[in-house]
């Protein structure tokens, strides 16, 4: 059931009331404030929780929050320094949280702030300065951009291209706007974003921020995470960054200058793992040295959990390919998936991936079930099963390696049960929902006792009354 809202003006009121009334200091107010809606069973997420100031001694006069003081500064914009000014006290009012963001756009900030990125569209420092604040206030807000605002982040895109830092900026707010927002996306892919990305990428190779910043754009580029939207095109798009912007080698190359950086190379491995979404990438990305690549940093950087859940993630993205598998399998993959899962145990995120990469190699292929049960692919899950027994998705994709060793090598039936595998499974069934169809199916092939119910059989009675 949807939580009730209260305008900002509404929960300010009960402030100055608490203030007024009932005489309480100003954090007292607000605490009570806040207590009170929240016991009403009220959302306060998209309010901000602040004492209001009161623009005069006149307490008739309109009370306001520094975003708004800020907001009424910039609409007025008498000179460039105080512009200037405002618009990075904006821009850190709006970092604050999604709250001030909210409550700006409530109040018009976006055409008073487009209008200053626009204006200062000449001179590199003050363009930078606009955009930064637009990158503010589009945080979390993809539903403000226009086709104004579009053109303008296409201009700059264009006349920047030699400058990583304003470029940096722009392609932030490309994401923050393509985020949740098919429309947006599609719109900015018509208008010819995708090769001002990937040329950014190529052009800027040593500058780590836009690597990350210009990946991570591409990646959103290939979401299918508007729900207001049936069917998206985040297929068309994966393929047209592969297809018509060699996405795949300008990524790829952007990784191997960037060996030493494990924050880039998690951004450029979890955008590889978005574009494998037809066979032949997947082929794709091995022939570019992209799989390579994936087991030197398995074998590298397996310190780092983040980079190592990225490169799994990765690699199971691959390996929806039977060539690929085999090439996974035969570069030691297996061996070093066991060892990250090992070696981090007590992430669950890890330990998920390693499970669905281990599933993803065994599905079809009895060798690679053979070399996994010999390097402990097996006994690995177990484990990950009795430490993360909360979590769900942990659960589903180790019930899913095991069946995906034994639906073809009966023969590992009798080891997988003597490393518990069973009551793990039975657990895992009790505990989630969700585990119901790929538990019950490893229990199955395991050769265990297993009560599957008939949903329908099409008998007693008929459908038509």
């Amino acid at each position: 059931m949807a939580r009730r809202r209260i305008t900002q003006e509404t929960f300010d009121a009960a402030v100055r009331e608490n203030m007024e009334e009932f005489e309480m200091d100003p954090e007292e107010a607000l605490r009570e404030a806040v207590e009170q809606f929240e016991s009403q069973g009220v959302d306060l997420s998209c309010i901000v929780k602040a004492v209001p100031a009161v623009s005069s001694e006149d307490k008739q006069e309109e009370i306001t929050h520094e975003v708004l003081q800020t907001l009424d500064s910039l609409r007025i914009g008498e000179d460039t320094a105080s512009v200037t000014a405002d618009l990075k006290c904006f821009t850190e009012h709006c970092s604050l949280g999604f709250a001030q963001r909210y409550l700006a756009a409530q109040k018009d900030a976006y055409p008073v702030i487009l209008s200053h990125c626009m204006k200062s569209v000449e001179e590199r420092d003050a363009v930078l300065t606009a955009l930064s604040a637009l990158a503010a206030l589009t945080d979390g807000q993809p539903d403000l951009l226009d086709a104004e605002g579009r053109q303008f982040l296409l201009d700059v895109l264009k006349k920047y291209q030699t400058d990583a830092s304003v470029l940096c900026v722009a392609i932030c707010v490309v994401r923050h706007c393509c985020l949740k927002h098919e429309q947006n996306r599609q719109d900015l892919v018509k208008d010819g974003i995708l090769p001002l990305l990937t040329r950014a990428t190529t052009q800027h190779s040593g500058h780590n921020e836009l690597i990350k910043e210009a990946s991570a754009a591409l990646r959103v580029m290939t979401f299918d995470d508007d729900v207001r939207v049936t069917f998206g095109h985040a297929h068309e798009h994966a393929k047209m960054i592969v297809l018509e912007h060699n996405g795949l080698k300008v990524l790829i190359e952007a990784a191997k200058a960037h060996l030493n950086d494990t924050s880039v190379l998690s951004e450029l491995c979890s955008t590889l793992s978005r574009l494998a979404v037809r066979n032949e990438f997947c082929q794709d990305i091995c022939d570019l040295g992209g799989l390579k690549l994936m087991m030197t940093l398995l074998a590298d950087s397996y310190e780092s959990p983040e980079l190592v859940r990225q490169v799994l993630s990765a690699i199971r993205a691959v390996a929806g390919n039977d060539d690929v598998k085999d090439a996974v399998v035969n570069a030691g993959g297996v061996q070093l998936i066991v060892i990250a899962m090992n070696r981090h145990m007590n992430n669950a995120a890890v330990c998920e991936q390693g499970c669905a990469c281990l599933s993803v190699l065994a599905l079809r292929k009895p060798n690679n079930c053979k070399v996994i049960m010999e390097n402990g692919g097996a006994l690995a899950a177990v484990q990950a099963m009795k430490t993360h027994t909360d979590a769900v998705n942990v659960q589903k994709q180790a019930c899913m390696l095991m069946r995906n060793l034994v639906s073809r090598m009966r023969n590992y039936s009798q080891p997988i049960l003597e490393m518990g595998a069973e009551a793990l499974i039975a657990q895992a069934l009790q505990t989630h929902h969700d585990c119901g169809d790929v538990g019950k199916a490893a229990l199955r092939d395991l050769g265990c006792q297993v009560e599957l119910r008939e949903l329908w059989t099409g008998k007693h009675g008929s459908l038509t009354h």
